[in-house]
C-alpha cells in the first residue's frame, strides 16, 4: 500500500508539470502554425500538415515604416524603467531587510497594489492630473516610465526580495563593514555578485512588462511597440502573429542566456573586499 502511495505521490507532480507545459506550449505551437503555414485551419488534415510552410511572414514586419521607431521607443522605455526600478527597489529591499524587518509585510502589501488598481484607472487619473498642470510631462516620450515602474512592482520586488532572502545579507554586510569597506564597496563586491541572478530576472520581468503593455501607451497616444503590434495585427493577422511569436521566443531566449551567464559568472568570481 505504501508503495502505491509513493508511486502516486511521484506521479501527481509529473502530471501537473506535463499539463502546465501543454497549457503554455499548445497556444505557442498553434500561433506558429498560423503564422508560418498558409493552409487554413478548416482545410488542415494529416495529408497537408507539412504543406505551405514559409518563413516569408517573419521578414514582412521589418519592412514597415513604424516598426523600428516604435521598437526603439519601447527599448528606451524598458531601459529607463529597469534603471529606475532597480534604483528604487534594491536599496529599499536591503534597507527593509537590514533595518526594518517588521515593515516587510507593509512593503509587500504596497507592492501588490498595482494588482488592485486597473491600468486604465491609473493612467486615466495620471492623465486627468497632468494634462492641465504639467502637459510637458505627458508630451515627453519617457512619461510612461514611472507608470511602468508601478505596474512592474508585484514582479520585480518579489524577485529582488527572493534573491536577498537566499543569501545571508546581514553577515555579508557586517563582514564587509568590519573590514573597512564602505556601503558602495560592500554592495559592489559583496552583495551585487550574489544578487546578480535575481537582478537579471527582475530586469527581464520589467522589460517584459514594458514590451507587452498596451493600455497605458494607447491611452496616452504613445507609439510604442505594443501599439504597433496591435495595429499591424489588425492589418495583417498572419504577419502580426509571426511578430508576436518572434518577440516571445526572443525574450525567452535572452532570459535563458543571461541567467546562464550570470550563474556561471557568480560561481567563478570570489568575494573580495
Amino acid at each position: 500500500m505504501s508503495t502505491w502511495r509513493a508511486r502516486l505521490g511521484r506521479l501527481f507532480p509529473t502530471l501537473v508539470l506535463i499539463a502546465s507545459a501543454l497549457f503554455f506550449l499548445l497556444p505557442v505551437l498553434s500561433s506558429a502554425r498560423f503564422a508560418l503555414q498558409k493552409v487554413p485551419m478548416v482545410l488542415l488534415n494529416w495529408s497537408n500538415v507539412f504543406d505551405g510552410w514559409s518563413l516569408r511572414t517573419l521578414s514582412q514586419p521589418f519592412k514597415e515604416d513604424n516598426f523600428w521607431p516604435t521598437l526603439s521607443l519601447s527599448l528606451k522605455l524598458a531601459g529607463g524603467t529597469v534603471a529606475l526600478t532597480l534604483g528604487l527597489l534594491v536599496p529599499t529591499a536591503l534597507f527593509v531587510h537590514l533595518r526594518l524587518p517588521k515593515a516587510r509585510a507593509f512593503v509587500e502589501f504596497l507592492t501588490v497594489l498595482p494588482y488592485v488598481v486597473p491600468p486604465i484607472a491609473l493612467v486615466a487619473g495620471v492623465a486627468a492630473f497632468f494634462r492641465p498642470n504639467a502637459r510637458w510631462y505627458l508630451n515627453s516620450e519617457y512619461a510612461l516610465v514611472p507608470l511602468y515602474v508601478v505596474m512592474a512592482l508585484p514582479f520585480t520586488y518579489r524577485s529582488i526580495d527572493a534573491g536577498i532572502k537566499a543569501i545571508d545579507v546581514r553577515t555579508l554586510v557586517d563582514a564587509s563593514r568590519s573590514l573597512g569597506a564602505g556601503w558602495v564597496t560592500t554592495f559592489r563586491r559583496a552583495l551585487f555578485p550574489n544578487l546578480m541572478s535575481s537582478l537579471v530576472s527582475s530586469s527581464f520581468l520589467t522589460a517584459t512588462v514594458v514590451l507587452g503593455e498596451f493600455t497605458m501607451a494607447n491611452t496616452l497616444a504613445k507609439r510604442t511597440f505594443p501599439t504597433f503590434l496591435y495595429e499591424y495585427y489588425g492589418l495583417k493577422a498572419q504577419s502580426g502573429t509571426a511578430l508576436a511569436l518572434m518577440t516571445l521566443i526572443g525574450t525567452t531566449a535572452l532570459l535563458g542566456i543571461f541567467t546562464l551567464f550570470t550563474r556561471r559568472r557568480g560561481a567563478r568570481v570570489p568575494t573580495r573586499f
